[in-house]
């Protein structure tokens, strides 16, 4: 195994040719592009589009696992079929606004990462199927049909009044209201089964609704899907002719909904829960004892908390039902690194990397982030922490080069077992 003692992974070959293998290189130094942001940066959320360099980085979960003895052909298939859907992603496209997109098949990009995801954690010998969920993707615009076929001739606001009501009332779809957001509802097919789902999902359904109907010529305006930003609400159609100033910020683009539903799952499985305050980096990093805070400041909860995420991946435990899962946090960074959106992905990647035991991956991913940053001639935005976070990544690239000096880490370490023990804690 080079590097990280792993073969060659399909799904990582530079600015990206998606689907072929490169060979690892532990000397790829090239300078990589600078970041550029979208012209349509007053859209909310904002993404950057960002270019990694032709170098010859490559993912780790697929290969980690297919060499500990579990088989990842459907993960792979999986991956596969998302790649295929982002490659579609042009520039005009990732603007392109979820209600007219025609190009990317939003619903079966977000099924291929539940299938993937699937597959990561029940080693089931069937794929999910994609294929019998877009079809109950399809059902819906059928059933609306059905039901509310005089609608075609309302008023558009009548029309989405009726559309509001099959979907939230008839069909029984609602946002989740847990604190905790259930995992089920982050995922297209358990959101079509138990009706219960995240802002994103519920938006992507919408969506592919509106989609259909226009489609089908039954949808004659103008018309755009409210993406709520508070916890409580749900997505909603507005004509957009009468829209107001505000209502720009909650248009959702083929690209952000992407990013949405995969900072989701980031979010929802990263292994380090504590202090939700911070950054998901910065709490890695307070678990890898690279934080520069003051320790008398800090609770004795969170330190306990950080000292427990980390003894859970020393001793192999990979998931738990309130601390993340480090399989799927993983498979959610390798994504958001392909749609090469916020090189910030790199970083978070390679801190995992680190805590996983693969070093001189994990020093490559984050060396590029630093080399992106310097490069970048974009003015860095503030927050309360950025000081601490540039610190503590210094430190641990610090670590990691000590480690490069005194161990042959061609090796893989002990510490990956985690990605091969099928314990579950509950």
């Amino acid at each position: 195994m080079s590097g990280a003692g792993m073969g060659s992974s399909p799904w990582i070959a530079g600015t990206f040719n998606l689907l072929s293998s490169t060979p690892y290189s532990a000397e790829s130094s090239k300078s990589p592009n600078k970041s550029q942001c979208s012209s349509s940066a007053r859209r909310r959320p904002a993404y950057c589009k960002f270019s990694l360099p032709a170098n010859d980085l490559k993912f780790v979960l697929h290969d980690a696992l297919q060499s500990s003895g579990l088989d990842t052909t459907h993960a792979r298939a999986a991956r596969n079929g998302f790649c295929q859907q982002i490659q579609k992603l042009t520039d005009v496209e990732r603007e392109t606004s979820i209600s007219i997109n025609r190009v990317v098949d939003l619903g079966k990009t977000a099924l291929h990462v539940a299938a993937e995801d699937d597959s990561l954690i029940s080693h089931s010998s069937v794929p999910l199927p994609v294929d019998d969920f877009i079809d109950r993707l399809d059902d819906l615009s059928m059933g609306y049909c059905s039901h509310y076929g005089s609608s075609f001739r309302y008023p558009p606001e009548k029309f989405l009044e009726c559309l509001d009501r099959y979907l939230y009332v008839d069909k029984g779809f609602q946002r989740s209201k847990h604190s905790q957001v259930e995992q089920r509802s982050l995922y297209l097919h358990s959101v079509l089964t138990h009706r219960s789902g995240s802002a994103s999902m519920l938006s992507l359904i919408y969506s592919e609704v509106l989609k259909m109907l226009r489609l089908w010529g039954m949808v004659n305006f103008d018309v755009e899907v409210f993406f709520p930003h508070d916890s409580h609400s749900s997505p909603r159609g507005y004509h957009k002719q009468k829209s107001r100033e505000g209502d720009q910020l909650h248009i959702m683009t083929s690209q952000s909904l992407l990013v949405e539903i995969l900072k989701d799952l980031k979010n929802a499985f990263w292994p380090f829960q504590h202090d939700p305050a911070k950054s998901l980096f910065f709490r890695a990093a307070q678990a890898a004892n690279c934080d520069t805070s003051n320790s008398v400041e800090e609770s004795a909860l969170k330190i306990a908390s950080a000292k427990a995420a980390q003894h859970r991946l020393l001793r192999g435990v990979w998931t738990s039902v309130r601390f993340g899962d480090m399989r799927r946090a993983l498979a959610a960074c390798e994504r958001l690194i392909l749609l090469e959106t916020d090189p910030i992905e790199l970083r978070d990647y390679g801190v995992l990397l680190y805590h996983c035991g693969f070093y001189e991956m994990a020093l490559q991913y984050l060396k590029l982030f630093q080399d992106i940053q310097k490069s970048s001639k974009q003015e860095k935005s503030y927050h309360p922490f950025r000081d601490l976070e540039e610190e503590a990544l210094e430190k641990l690239i610090i670590r990691l080069e000590l480690i490069k000096m005194e161990e042959d880490w061609s090796r893989p370490s002990e510490r990956t077992s985690f990605l091969s023990n099928n314990s579950e804690p509950w």
